[in-house]
């Protein structure tokens, strides 16, 4: 299967430049559950529009249906918005919410899944797990390599699609919640803030680390991987993807249209492969963030791939580009974007007027009486084929024209017009109806979920999430406390078992149980130190493993230990039927959504669900190391600090055991004074998660926490640290 140049559209305008500039397939979004909100996005009559031109082109149409639905939107809201693409054939639509997942393969059996880079998927067991669940396509993390990329390919046969060019976000998309927590504006809904792009001071024990000309640090080039287009394709990606649905059509035609240019050099001359540095620098005066870099493709990270000064804002002189966009606007506007057809007329005296069209297996044919003898001027063939080829605005140009026709006759040129008209009429509603799906008007209804828990008792057991062995000490000095959950990293690497059997020992001796937390990124085989010792830990009376990451959670899955998992917030269950998801493939627990507010928890089903009460929220989970690129590796599990513009200070923890940082919240969520509504909501158990905190901070903490959830002494007669409520009341749009 030949490559898929797979281009960008925020608008109609950017739908019709790429594919002028030779785009094999367009993504785009609707008015609603796409990843960009703010995009000029198309209306149902549009989008159905944008199908029709597409398919006429022979091309294809992928809508993004890419972020997190609420309850309500799922229930009542998706299927009436979808219906009307997926009757107008819709080529496919990519997906994020796994609830979504479930309810598209009920609703709409016939239209492809895709999974999009918002699932973080970083292996073959999580892409496994979705082939398994009905798509046919994942976009992997960006941030794998060429190796991971062509192990998913070969091992799950997937279509794998993966960017090539454009903006980079600096956490692992999907797993940042930085722009929700700081302004309430969730990526997870399509409303990123951007607040990578800031500026911000990063230090390491009081000591300074960046200055003027790295005062950008989260702030990621763009990607342009046009010299590695023979490896990608080599790796086994099928769509080459191109970011961009808030750029301008002149960008997105730009761009194509180089791309477009080196596939077909590399089809024809694959041996000859190289890359003229004019279409470089083409490239670069389109759009730029300090230069370009190749992406993760070929390495981990790295201070190559950041806009640390951020020129474009910096500096007072910028190029101007509006002479290349216009040019550019010029180039793919001259482009006729109607489908070629073959036309047969036939013009004899006696019988009426005949035109055949055909396009590819279609084929339609109208007639029309009125040809007459010529008195004066009869017809000519020439005048009869340009009256024909005034196709105008019509969806088809003719390629190619016979006609036959008797000597000395006359019809009126208005005939050859109702001629051509009601032909390619015709053939537009045959090449409609060829990809047309039907689809009841009423939604059909899903399978049975449990329905949310009521009058449950207030919850009483409390698990404390300790990130150091301070942390672990102090919690041990209280009682009340059901058990503790400690980072695998915690565990002797030479001999995790034993280790674990010890301080399950010590827990067992003042009441509490354990569990272990798995890493918040997992690749290749980084797992490997530990995992071979999973189920030896449950022998040994581990409770559960916290799962982080959605390919952890496959191959435990794989292993027959789901029931033992516990899905952390970033394995994300905003609605009934993404809980139902885990459920049916065995998953024990999960945890509460960090972006519902308390009506929205309240009216979920939390029987198996942790709600966490108190904790710094992890912002952003990401392959850069601040440490790094502003310093250099030590792999010394640095702890860094980011203090923005307005003097916030966010915690910053390198885990060098995966090679990520966990950028944290400024404060901790605490939810202590919500005591009442929480024990009202029927959640399984609370949860902890202590970060950055000393022994002594974390003791007074869960000292107040056992008052208050489990003596019943109301909360805040402890002073505690300043914190905030996230999105317990405020929610997300």
């Amino acid at each position: 299967m030949n490559a898929e140049l797979l281009a960008p559209a925020g608008s109609f305008e950017a739908l019709e430049a790429a594919l002028a500039a030779g785009a094999d397939a367009v993504y785009l979004g609707g008015t609603r559950f796409g990843a960009r909100a703010y995009a000029d996005n198309l209306n149902t009559e549009d989008l159905c529009r944008a199908i029709d031109l597409v398919h006429r082109q022979d091309k294809k149409l992928f809508m993004t249906v890419n972020t997190l639905l609420k309850e309500e939107e799922l229930q009542e809201e998706l299927y009436s918005f979808m219906l009307p693409f997926y009757r107008e054939g819709l080529d496919g639509v990519i997906v994020q919410d796994l609830g979504v997942i479930r309810a598209f393969g009920s609703w709409f059996p016939e239209l492809p899944l895709h999974g999009s880079t918002q699932m973080a998927i970083t292996g073959a067991s999580s892409a496994e797990l979705m082939k398994q669940e009905g798509l046919t396509r994942v976009v992997p993390a960006r941030e794998l390599s060429l190796a991971e990329i062509r192990e998913i390919h070969e091992k799950t046969e997937l279509e794998i699609e993966c960017f090539i060019h454009g903006a980079m976000c600096y956490s692992y998309s999907g797993l940042c919640l930085m722009s929700s927590m700081i302004g309430g504006r969730s990526g997870n809904r399509g409303r990123c803030a951007g607040t990578c792009r800031l500026p911000y001071e990063v230090y390491e024990q009081g000591k300074r680390l960046n200055g003027p000309n790295t005062a950008y640090p989260l702030n990621t080039r763009d990607m342009c991987t046009l010299e590695l287009l023979p490896e990608i394709l080599d790796a086994g990606v099928l769509s080459l993807k191109i970011e961009g649905r808030m750029k301008k059509p002149e960008y997105t035609a730009g761009v194509v249209s180089v791309y477009r240019k080196y596939l077909d050099l590399l089809a024809e001359f694959p041996e000859k492969y190289s890359v003229d540095p004019k279409d470089m620098n083409f490239l670069y005066d389109l759009f730029n963030r300090d230069g370009f870099h190749k992406g993760y493709f070929q390495v981990h990270n790295g201070r190559e791939m950041m806009a640390l000064k951020n020129a474009k804002l910096t500096e007072a002189k910028q190029k101007d580009s509006s002479r290349l966009y216009e040019r550019i606007r010029k180039e793919w506007k001259s482009v006729r974007l109607q489908k070629p057809v073959q036309g047969y007329l036939s013009l004899r005296l006696g019988e009426p007027a005949r035109l055949v069209l055909l396009s590819g297996d279609l084929q339609v044919q109208v007639e029309r009486e009125g040809i007459q003898k010529a008195q004066n001027q009869p017809l000519t063939r020439e005048r009869a084929a340009a009256q024909l080829n005034k196709t105008g605005n019509s969806p088809f140009f003719f390629e190619h024209l016979e006609i036959e026709m008797d000597e000395d006759l006359f019809l009126p040129m208005q005939l050859l017009n109702e001629l051509r008209r009601e032909g390619m009429e015709q053939l537009e509603d045959k090449l409609r109806a060829s990809f047309a799906r039907k689809a009841p008007d009423e939604q059909p209804s899903l399978t049975e979920i449990a329905a949310p828990t009521e009058g449950k008792p207030a919850v009483s057991d409390i698990w404390i999430l300790t990130d150091t062995r301070e942390q672990l000490q102090a919690v041990g000095t209280i009682t009340g406390i059901t058990g503790v959950c400690i980072p695998i990293g915690l565990l002797d690497k030479a001999d995790p078992a034993a280790s674990a059997e010890k301080l399950l020992k010590d827990l067992k001796a003042k009441g509490m149980k354990l569990r272990i937390a798995l890493p918040y990124m997992v690749r290749g085989t980084e797992d490997s130190w530990y995992r071979d010792y999973l189920k030896t830990l449950l022998d040994l009376g581990v409770e559960r493993f916290l799962i982080r990451s959605p390919e952890s959670a496959a191959r435990l899955w794989q292993m027959g230990l789901a029931e033992h998992c516990i899905l952390d917030y970033c394995i994300y269950t905003m609605n009934s039927r993404a809980k139902d998801f885990y459920r049916s493939w065995g998953f024990g627990m999960d945890t509460v959504p960090l972006e519902l507010n308390a009506g929205e928890i309240k009216s979920r089903n939390n029987e198996n669900s942790e709600l966490v009460i108190y904790g710094r929220t992890p912002m952003m989970i990401s392959a850069q190391c601040l440490k790094k690129n502003l310093d250099r590796c030590t792999k010394g599990y640095a702890q860094l600090s980011l203090k923005d513009r307005k003097g916030k200070t966010f915690p910053v923890r390198c885990c060098c055991d995966g090679c990520y940082n966990v950028i944290y919240n400024s404060l901790p969520t605490s939810l202590l004074k919500d005591s009442e509504r929480i024990s009202a909501m029927g959640c399984a158990s609370l949860r902890v998660h202590f970060t950055t905190e000393s022994g002594k901070e974390a003791g007074a903490v869960i000292e107040e926490i056992v008052n208050t959830f489990i003596k019943g002494v109301s909360a805040g007669e402890r002073k505690l640290p300043e914190s905030t409520r996230g999105h317990f009341k405020r929610g997300v749009e």
